[in-house]
């Protein structure tokens, strides 16, 4: 089969690699097609994310479907043509989070495209059938790869108690932002709000359903919003990391609303005024990838309560994936996909 690594900070290497043989509890998955992420982005322009660096040859892709070519000996629920998408994502299953249904807190997680664990940009994917999904014949290949960031959405949302009738405020019109604005809004969010800075995404934003766009750069996010919705929004999810966005984020929420935070500040801190989150009632709460979502993605997608086929602007294939990833870079590119076929 062919693997794409990166093998340095900018460079892949396109290179021939043994097919895998599933265990008894795995599923073999052909791959078609696998999302770029922002960090896949970040791995490929520094090479490097906090302390963790890519020492040896790193596959990256962590958003990906494709059919099941052949099933462990273990195996009965999955069966050789379906077609799948996989959750990135294996817990140990032991600990006290595990146990506790939040597996994605686990400390010894094995997460595709993390050094000491490949991810899928390469032909084929050796993969725990627990954590691999079929795909209804509505769903196309391409939009089940993007389960794993529609599954950011839904723990954020989740996180934020979006309930019938609520306002939302979203921080970034990025793949994050617009489809955590579109589970919103299937949670019973009446209004959806959505700030960026590049104006052909907050465009993009308002071609989606947004009630309202926000340029931060012209216009200050809390008084827009009090300008909208009166004292607040009930519920805030930030979805950037830029830490002006995450100062904001916890001024939009009206009394007794909540802030939820996604995105990684490059700084772990950032100044926070902690009066007015105390005079307000405001609940900060972080979201950290997601646990128990993909159904609900699946579900979401099936419905079209969800349009993942929107946020994608290319589409590139394995032999070009350095020119995808330095497209990616683009101000205004919101997701691309590497197709596999």
């Amino acid at each position: 089969m062919r693997a794409a690594p990166l093998v340095e900070a900018g460079t892949f290497d396109l290179e021939p690699r043994e097919r895998p043989t599933p265990g008894p509890s795995e599923v073999l998955v052909e791959v078609s097609d696998v999302g770029i992420c922002g960090s896949d982005v970040h791995w490929y322009e520094h090479g490097e994310m906090g302390d963790r660096v890519v020492e040896d040859p790193l596959v990256l892709g962590h958003e990906s479907a494709g059919t099941v070519v052949e099933v462990g000996a273990d195996v009965d629920d999955h069966a050789v043509g379906d077609a799948v998408t996989i959750e990135p994502g294996v817990p140990c299953g032991e600990c006290d989070h595990c146990r506790r249904g939040a597996y994605n807190l686990c400390r010894a997680v094995e997460f595709m495209a993390t050094p000491g664990t490949d991810g899928a940009f390469r032909e084929y994917v050796a993969w725990p059938a627990e954590y691999v999904y079929g795909l209804p014949a509505s769903v196309a290949p391409r939009e089940g790869a993007l389960c794993e960031p529609i599954s950011v959405g839904v723990h954020a949302v989740r996180r934020a108690d979006v309930g019938m009738g609520d306002s939302v405020l979203v921080m970034g019109a990025g793949p994050i932002g617009l489809l955590a604005a579109d589970v919103a809004r299937a949670a019973g969010a009446a209004n959806v709000a959505v700030v960026d800075v590049v104006e052909s995404k907050l465009d993009r934003a308002l071609d989606r359903g947004a009630d309202l766009a926000i340029d931060s750069r012209e216009t200050d996010v809390a008084t827009a919003v009090r300008d909208e919705f009166g004292a607040g929004v009930d519920a805030a999810i930030e979805a950037t990391g830029a830490p002006p966005a995450i100062e904001s984020v916890l001024d939009a929420p009206g009394p007794d609303g909540t802030a939820v935070l996604v995105g990684l500040a490059p700084d772990a801190e950032v100044p926070v005024d902690t009066f007015e989150l105390v005079r307000r009632q405001i609940d900060v709460r972080g979201s950290y990838r997601f646990a128990n979502t993909y159904p609900t993605a699946i579900s979401l997608l099936s419905s079209g309560a969800v349009d993942a086929a929107g946020i994608v602007d290319f589409e590139l294939s394995l032999d070009r994936i350095g020119e995808a990833f330095e497209r990616a870079t683009g101000p205004d590119v919101v997701k691309g996909v590497i197709s596999m076929g």
